[in-house]
């Protein structure tokens, strides 16, 4: 019989974590593998994909274009339709996805049909206008509410041409919507990035059969060439795990004497792991361990041991785009701080899920840690959170910030509406009970009978 799951997530105080866990595969790498998987010719084998609502919601947008997808014990087969999507006979339901509308947009732009983008009410409050101009450059029509700035997004495609282009803001769903756009249009595609973010999708396309041409400017900033028209073609690849995913336990570690948590086969590209140059300058002893691989993703195992109090510190503004996503996790560390810590340059983080800066502030307060939100970023003054019971504000990272936050605090902390988790980890509050974590109620409900 199907239990009734917990509408909440309660974390109580005890002992550090410890141990050793998997994170679930990379929600970022996996929705860039299914999206060329589907756009190349022949069949494209992903294993261990992000198992989540946000990359669901990708394959379930491919399907509707016509993707055949099989699922297998270990990944999904796509079989790729030779970069001709099918016209949807219906509105592309990308839920809470972000990723999904963006990165989908780029070659839906250069479809000869009309389709349209659509999601839940979180989605339909982050902007579009980003990839709307760049995308109509090049010879597509789009068009959104309130003046181009908000999904639903209406996408009528044709013949793309080439574009120079400058992003006003480093943002890696920007670049990849435009690289994957421009593998139709015939010529270089030039896309010019202020400093580096995230390179999953420059990194994937040659493993597809699109070179990209990446330089590093003098200035810090990144110019990205693709040289279309190209055919992809499928490969097989394995998703490493998610570094954003572990960041949460890695950040209870580092704020609590005694922790000691190893991630394993996780991601350890330069561009996600910010989070982890910022815990060794307050103090805790992080120690990494490549392995090998022949994916182009680098990645393997990550220890993060608690030292007998974190310090303070302040996150330089260069920092932010290798660790704007751990943002929530920082909030942890620095919630045990011996000092004040601030971070600034992260007003983007005012457009996600939620609006994560004043959320976090507004749950760190709630748990009697303080913590104020300036325009572009907060100041946490360390200590012990109370406890208390939040809000998640819809927002998978806020909720999962919370909880870990419950391991170290005088009382238990519980978090309002645990469903927004599932979004990229379904297991996570499995994950933290096996790490000695004391959780109400661990199991989602998916796995019990």
């Amino acid at each position: 019989m199907r239990e009734r799951p917990s509408a909440q997530l309660t974390v109580r105080p005890g002992g550090p974590l410890t141990g050793r866990f998997t994170p679930p595969g990379d929600k970022s790498i996996t929705h860039r593998a299914y999206l060329l998987g589907g756009l190349a010719e022949g069949e494209t084998r992903v294993e261990q994909p992000n198992p989540g609502l946000d990359c669901e919601a990708t394959l379930s947008c491919l399907a509707a274009l016509g993707v055949p997808v099989t699922r297998h014990e270990h990944g999904v087969t796509l079989r790729g339709l030779d970069m001709r999507l099918r016209e949807p006979d219906r509105v592309l339901e990308c839920g809470n996805s972000g990723t999904t509308l963006r990165l989908l947009a780029g070659p839906l732009a250069a479809q000869p049909f009309l389709s349209v983008l659509a999601g839940d009410a979180s989605l339909h409050r982050r902007p579009v206008d980003r990839i709307v101009e760049p995308l109509r450059r090049m010879g597509a029509r789009l068009s959104a509410r309130d003046q181009d700035r908000y999904p639903p997004l209406v996408v009528q495609g044709g013949e793309l041409k080439p574009i120079h282009y400058a992003l006003p803001v480093a943002s890696a769903q920007v670049a990849s919507a435009l690289l994957l756009a421009g593998l139709y249009a015939a010529g270089v595609t030039r896309l010019e990035l202020p400093v580096p973010a995230r390179d999953h999708t420059q990194r994937m396309l040659p493993a597809f059969g699109a070179p990209v041409r990446v330089a590093e400017g003098a200035d810090r900033g990144v110019t990205l060439e693709v040289e279309g028209p190209v055919r992809l073609r499928a490969t097989a690849m394995r998703v490493p795990g998610d570094f954003s995913a572990a960041a949460f336990f890695l950040a209870a570690a580092a704020a609590t004497p005694g922790a000691s948590v190893t991630a394993v086969g996780v991601g350890l590209n330069p561009t996600r792991t910010g989070l982890l140059d910022v815990l060794e300058a307050m103090g805790a002893k992080v120690t990494r361990r490549p392995q090998p691989t022949d994916s182009g993703e680098p990645y393997g195992e990550v220890t993060v041991t608690g030292p007998e109090r974190l310090r303070a510190f302040d996150v330089p503004r260069e920092w932010l785009p290798r660790l704007i996503d751990e943002v929530p996790a920082w909030a942890v560390a620095a919630a045990s701080a011996e000092g004040v810590s601030t971070l600034r340059g992260a007003e983007e983080l005012r457009v996600k899920e939620s609006d994560r800066l004043a959320a976090m502030a507004g749950n760190l307060s709630a748990l009697g840690t303080a913590a104020r939100e300036t325009p572009d970023g907060l100041i946490i003054a360390g200590g012990r959170p109370r406890g208390g019971v939040v809000a998640a504000h819809a927002d998978h990272r806020v909720a999962m910030a919370c909880a870990v936050l419950g391991t170290f605090s005088e009382g238990p902390v519980t978090i309002e509406d645990r469903a927004t988790i599932a979004t990229s980890y379904p297991l996570f509050a499995g994950t933290l009970a096996a790490l000695g974590g004391h959780v109400d109620d661990p199991a989602p409900a998916s796995t019990r009978t």
